[in-house]
């Protein structure tokens, strides 16, 4: 399918469903860096510039459009998150671009926040948004350690399917392929995403492979959570506003922080994806990203919808 990608950021999302063989055809992010990264690495097609400021009449028809819209005013990492945030107004644009180019499908993604915040009313309203522009529309939460990717990270999935094209909903939120449990099998630690990677103290060729000098100290709050070898990493975080230092977890070694590398792994990224910008700014790139491996599974749905739809 044609994909349109809204607050693309580094391309995690778009890079998987490119992966399950379709078209990024138009991309937009505002923040240069992540720009950079994703010219490097997916493709010239991406526009750098507020999307409050494009004229949506640029923005190409596609079959999908796709976003991750700002969520950090959504978080529940933001005590003083409500309604009238400007970062939660954002959600808007990509629904006006979703109303004016009525893609077959649209998927946006979010915090778990999204769900509880003001009483459940905002998911409620953007659901109602969206259908009463034409769409069927599916919420989930998803634990992208249920398929694969070595973090507990949760996220939102909001799915919306044209109304001419049935008013069952088509799409098919991926099946669980890993569980806490064992069932169907275990989760992937973050050892084994991660031990494979020399310190970065030692002569090595790999890209990003570099870590914040902040000292660890383990507290239950935010990047101070220890990692456990034997477990998914806890969720790779960002600082959305790129105030601040750095937001990067301990090595389950205990003696540092985690690389770019190795934090991009944790998201799936491949090793010759190279981050564009000053560390602080490659690991915010990576924890506001979708991991690579959820992007390919949306990817291969969307393949099969495609077929369906022929």
């Amino acid at each position: 399918m044609k994909i349109i990608s809204l607050f693309s950021g580094a391309g995690g999302l778009d890079l998987g469903l490119a992966k399950a063989g379709h078209e990024i055809a138009w991309a937009n992010d505002i923040d240069k860096n992540a720009v950079a990264t994703y010219r490097k690495n997916i493709g010239t097609h991406i526009v750098c510039a507020d999307i409050k400021e494009i004229d949506m009449a640029v923005i190409p028809d596609g079959d999908v459009i796709v976003g991750g819209f700002p969520c950090q005013g959504f978080s529940r990492a933001n005590l003083l998150r409500n309604v009238d945030d400007e970062r939660n107004q954002l959600y808007k644009f990509f629904y006006k671009a979703v109303e004016l180019k009525k893609p077959k499908f649209f998927i946006a993604e979010n915090v778990k926040g999204i769900l509880s915040m003001d009483g459940g009313k905002v998911i409620s309203q953007i659901v109602s948004d969206f259908e009463n522009a034409g769409y069927v529309v599916k919420v989930k939460l998803l634990n992208s350690a249920d398929y694969g990717v070595p973090q507990t990270r949760q996220r939102v999935f909001i799915v919306g399917q044209r109304k001419d094209l049935g008013s069952e909903m088509l799409f098919r939120f991926p099946s669980q392929t890993h569980g806490k449990d064992g069932v169907p099998q275990p989760w992937v630690t973050i050892e084994n995403a991660i031990g494979q990677y020399p310190s970065p103290d030692e002569p090595n060729g790999f890209l990003n492979h570099y870590c914040s000098a902040y000292k660890v100290e383990y507290r239950n709050f935010t990047g101070h959570r220890e990692t456990d070898p034997r477990k998914p990493s806890p969720t790779i975080l960002a600082r959305g506003n790129g105030k601040g230092g750095v937001c990067a977890l301990p090595h389950y070694n205990g003696k540092r922080r985690l690389t770019v590398r190795e934090s991009a792994a944790i998201q799936t990224f491949p090793d010759d994806f190279e981050f564009l910008g000053a560390m602080n700014s490659c690991y915010r790139q990576i924890g506001n990203a979708v991991p690579v491996r959820l992007g390919i599974l949306l990817g291969e749905e969307l393949a099969r919808l495609e077929l369906e739809l022929e």
